[in-house]
């Protein structure tokens, strides 16, 4: 295999010398040299052949025990070190001190038309693993490898599925942290990122007043991609700050486009070029509730919720702003960029909630007739991501329904109001001077047809724990081209069945993986 390897991240941060994997407390360093840890029987389940052929990769090279070995952590690239990284976070809110890539190791960087990341997730102990073990598990593995790709399709910034893999090996788990321990199929996940540098990354120096380091990897950020800023310049750290919550609020808006829940937005798990990252305990919404959580752990305060998205983003950018208020000593820049956020946020979900409607001129009173619709949404036990897809050829309510279903609350009061939202709708489309296969289009290239559902995801983790991974594939097939009619995969545009409603891995999920 003949890849480009830059490894400008080791070769320009400091570094934790010490090889061995043992958890400690890491000073003075942005990471950890380690290995990988050998598997008892590797086996390629699935592999990306587009992504692969951005990396480098070539066909020949896929069907091979090399890359097997690669993808596996069973053999080292040719000149790599592997790493994993030290940072820190606020986890449900509360400082955490050091996290780091607990179950994460970056094996090298490609440097093609830009610099990818390779990443594998489940390969084994480092040392910032804590009491787990650093392994990953069959179920959790399948959810991340194809949410990334079904994010990346959506439109979605994300870090990117390269490859899963079965280990061979047993790994012990709690599902639900009930004390009913099992075990799994052991399973990795690579995974591909322009960078994997996190929030987190900057927080763990400010905590420990290191500032050397601190503004050693802000260097390096800027260097790397940000390269329009300065290095070693105060004013540019914080022109850097307002780059990531520029492109935090545009990931933001995209999650509540398409219904996402992230589950576990600890500041750990947000990306400094506003990628999705670290696919754990998510969902997307099936019936329309603002406060609903995939995560069971976060299940009674739902501090993580769908309608609290944006302000989480917004409490996550304040601690990142601390940070930065470290080196540049001044908060009003800092302050700035904070306050526009919100002002971003307002004008672009005015913007994409105006798309996902059809009216591509907003103004200020298209506001209230958003509020108006998610108002009625509330009311009635229908599908997100079904009614905006239907709303495409709606004349009324029923239109926006599943065709099998109509919900008891869809009478009284409830029908006068959604009546009565529909007449006004008709007319502000009028206003628009569109015709409709025009504004119809414009509505399905923003609102999804398939989504990964996840009772979608639970049916390939249940077949592939039994042997048969078919439906693996023909789910990653389906998300490739969510947009788009795909009759042949009809099924999939449906609700959730009422036996998932409260199956385990269906309706809500916990961290464990």
């Amino acid at each position: 295999m003949k890849l480009n390897i830059q490894n400008t991240f080791t070769n320009q941060l400091p570094a934790d010398e010490n090889h061995e994997n043992f958890t400690r407390q890491v000073n003075n360093a942005c990471f950890s040299y380690v290995s990988p840890s050998p598997t008892k029987s590797p086996k390629l389940l699935h592999v990306n052949p587009e992504l692969a052929k951005t990396i480098g990769f070539t066909e020949e090279n896929l069907g091979s025990k090399e890359f097997l070995n690669l993808v596996t952590g069973n053999s080292l690239h040719p000149n790599t070190k592997p790493y994993a990284m030290c940072y820190g976070g606020h986890q449900f809110g509360n400082w955490a001190g050091q996290l780091g890539d607990g179950r994460a190791i970056n094996l090298f960087q490609v440097k093609t038309d830009q610099s990818y990341t390779l990443q594998l997730k489940g390969a084994g102990k480092t040392p910032y693993s804590r009491t787990a073990d650093g392994l990953a598990v069959l179920r959790s593995s399948i959810r991340e490898y194809l949410c990334a790709e079904a994010m990346h399709h959506l439109g979605i910034p994300t870090t990117r599925s390269l490859s899963l893999s079965l280990t061979g090996d047993q790994v012990l788990r709690d599902v639900f942290y009930n004390g009913n321990t099992a075990y799994e199929p052991g399973a990795v996940v690579c995974r591909v990122s322009q960078s994997f540098i996190r929030f987190g990354n900057f927080q763990i120096f400010a905590a420990r007043n290191d500032k050397a380091n601190l503004a050693g990897l802000m260097n390096y950020t800027i260097r790397h991609y940000f390269p329009n800023l300065q290095e070693n310049d105060k004013d540019s750290y914080a022109k850097l700050f307002q780059e990531i919550v520029n492109a935090t609020v545009t990931m933001i808006v995209h999650w509540q486009r398409v219904g996402f829940v992230h589950g576990v937005m600890n500041t750990d798990n947000m990306s400094i070029l506003g990628q999705t990252i670290d696919y754990g305990p998510y969902g997307w919404l099936d019936n329309y509730d603002p406060d609903w959580t995939p995560n069971t752990t976060d299940s009674q305060n739902r501090r993580y919720r769908y309608g609290q998205q944006p302000n989480i983003g917004l409490w996550n950018l304040y601690q990142l702003a601390n940070t930065f208020y470290t080196l540049t000593e001044d908060a009003a820049p800092l302050e700035e960029a904070l306050n526009s956020y919100r002002n971003q946020f307002e004008t672009q979900h005015l913007k994409m909630m105006c798309a996902k409607i059809g009216i591509q001129k907003p103004n200020k009173q298209d506001a209230i007739l958003i509020q108006a619709l998610e108002t009625n949404l509330k009311r009635v036990d229908t599908d997100m991501t079904i009614f905006y897809r239907l709303l495409a050829k709606a004349r009324n309510i029923i239109d926006c329904i599943d065709a099998f279903y109509i919900p008891e609350s869809l009478e009284g009061e409830v029908l006068t109001e959604w009546q009565a939202w529909f007449e006004q709708y008709q007319e502000r489309l009028l206003q628009e001077g569109l015709s409709s296969n025009e504004r119809i289009a414009h509505m399905n290239a923003v609102n999804p047809k398939y989504i990964l559902r996840n009772y979608m995801a639970q049916l390939a983790i249940d077949a592939a724990e039994e042997g048969n991974y078919q439906l693996i594939d023909e789910l990653y097939s389906l998300l490739k081209k969510p947009y788009d009619e795909q009759p042949e995969y009809q099924k999939w545009f449906a609700k959730r069945p009422d036996w998932a409603k409260n199956k385990a891995g269906c309706s809500m999920l916990s961290c464990s993986s």
